[in-house]
């Protein structure tokens, strides 16, 4: 008929009882997504209401989001955590470029420090490139190849992978030393390593520690290191793996994206699907 959308989409502006209360709904399902994620984006906002079946225009969602002071305000700091200067062997990057297209081909690994009282405490991770499921993490006041040492034992007793993985991660000495490879060698894992001072070679393990920083640490003041370890099991196990939708995974929480995979043929999930959600490292 010729007629521009916004005559579809037009409404009167004296709105009845019945708008008025959905929208007051409307707002009040946002506010309690914005409690529970307080670092949501109105496109993850967007993607969760229609997870549950309201289906509202990500800029309406935007609008009410900047009315009600909803919007997150993003803090940022980086503290280096990597020391590159030692005398063992270092690999060359296997990652780069390489589409990803499977569970357990690439596991991304990396170091970050969380501030309390008293200093510093770090945390390593492991990450499923594929599903960016949280598979491994150890938490330790000491920055030393125990700490690491812990998390790939942890992912290896998870994932009970086959031979063939590639292991990406810095060059710091954390895993560039005897102890880890020699590990890694052992599991028969490929092991692949960024270029020297060039955090870009593993931006998937950036996004999560910067997600991990905004949504949980920079909420909470951590006094102890039991503290830590009290709040950061939860939030990768129950938010960050089960629940926080994943922009790269087509907003669903990394654990649900890894059903889908392991059972596509009983959710009659097709290859295509799959090559669709594919990740470039």
């Amino acid at each position: 008929m010729k007629l521009p959308t916004s005559s579809f989409y037009y409404r009167p502006k004296d709105k009845s009882v019945k708008d008025k209360r959905k929208q007051a709904d409307l707002i009040g399902r946002i506010e309690a997504i914005c409690l529970e994620f307080p670092r949501y984006g109105y496109r993850r906002v967007t993607a969760q209401l229609k997870r549950e079946s309201l289906f509202v225009n990500h800029k309406r969602v935007l609008r009410l989001m900047r009315e009600s002071d909803l919007l997150c305000r993003v803090k940022r700091r980086w503290v280096k955590t990597t020391d590159s200067r030692h005398g063992f062997p270092r690999y060359p990057n296997l990652v780069k470029d390489v589409v990803v297209r499977s569970l357990n081909q690439i596991w991304l690994a990396d170091i970050t420090y969380i501030h309390i009282r008293t200093g510093f405490v770090y945390l390593s991770a492991i990450l499923d490139a594929f599903s960016r499921r949280v598979i491994g993490y150890a938490i330790s006041p000491r920055l030393d190849a125990s700490l690491t040492l812990e998390a790939l034992r942890m992912a290896a007793t998870e994932r009970r992978p086959g031979p063939g993985v590639i292991h990406h991660s810095d060059q710091g000495v954390q895993y560039a030393s005897a102890e880890y490879t020699e590990e890694l060698k052992a599991l028969g894992f490929q092991i692949s390593m960024s270029r020297r001072g060039n955090p870009y070679d593993n931006a998937t393990m950036e996004s999560f520690f910067k997600t991990l920083k905004q949504e949980e640490v920079y909420l909470y003041e951590y006094n102890t290191i039991e503290d830590v370890r009290a709040r950061l099991p939860y939030f990768i196990e129950e938010v960050y793996n089960r629940k926080r939708l994943h922009s790269a995974i087509g907003y669903v929480p990394p654990s649900e994206f890894e059903e889908w995979v392991l059972n596509r043929e009983k959710h009659e999930l097709p290859d295509q699907t799959l090559l669709t959600l594919s990740i470039q490292c």
